[in-house]
């Protein structure tokens, strides 16, 4: 994806979309954007990317559920556990001003409801797992997942967001108990079509899902 910031005029978003970008200089980018959007000098903005392979663990990782290995590992300030981000995973900020800054948990579900129908489009049975965040696929498989959430709110802004799989090294979730989940595996939109699918086949319909998903709770 090349790097262009777009605006959205019927809803006041902007999308900004970027390549391979470090994952610190993004977080960075992201506080810059999130006071901008909470004082009203900026506008709502989404924000898709990739990152270079990165571990991120949230404020309620487990050190059991870190690297074994001494892989590095960056602690942010988001809600979940660990996660892997690389080449292949189409990596969402949604920095958006909420419309009732008390409905955090409706702004996760919008995120999943659109992660679901990207899925759906391209022929994927993705579904909510209720009793966990993200975007699934259960069936006589096995549960797995295909997208994670992880998000903050402060002064009724979000920041952080989702991972779409795409196209990833799943190998590299083996390092780590991904989102402190013991009983499920992790899988890619290439893995269950059985074919190589890329960013800019997905991010079309990321963008499009996601703009009706967030011009509901935003202000």
């Amino acid at each position: 994806m090349s790097s262009t910031t777009t605006p959205i005029a019927t809803s006041g978003i902007a999308l900004k979309r970027q390549g391979l970008i470090d994952y610190q200089v993004a977080w960075d980018s992201q506080k810059r954007i999130h006071e901008g959007v909470a004082n009203g000098t900026r506008p709502n903005t989404l924000i898709l990317l990739e990152h270079p392979s990165v571990y991120t663990a949230g404020r309620r990782t487990e050190d059991h559920e870190r690297p074994m290995d001494g892989t590095p590992v960056i602690n942010v300030d988001r809600g979940g556990k660990i996660t892997w981000h690389g080449p292949g995973q189409l990596v969402g900020y949604p920095i958006i001003k909420l419309r009732n800054r008390n409905e955090v948990v409706g702004f996760v579900r919008e995120i999943e409801t659109a992660l679901i129908a990207v899925c759906q489009e391209l022929g994927i049975d993705a579904e909510r797992y209720c009793e966990r965040s993200g975007v699934w696929l259960r069936d006589e498989k096995g549960d797995r997942k295909i997208a994670a959430i992880g998000i903050r709110v402060a002064k009724g802004v979000t920041m952080h967001g989702f991972a779409l799989n795409v196209n990833p090294d799943l190998a590299s979730f083996g390092a780590i108990v991904p989102c402190g989940f013991t009983d499920s595996g992790v899988t890619s939109i290439s893995q269950e079509l059985g074919r190589t699918v890329s960013i800019d086949e997905v991010a079309p319909l990321v963008e499009k899902y996601m703009y009706e998903a967030l011009s509901r709770v935003a202000e």
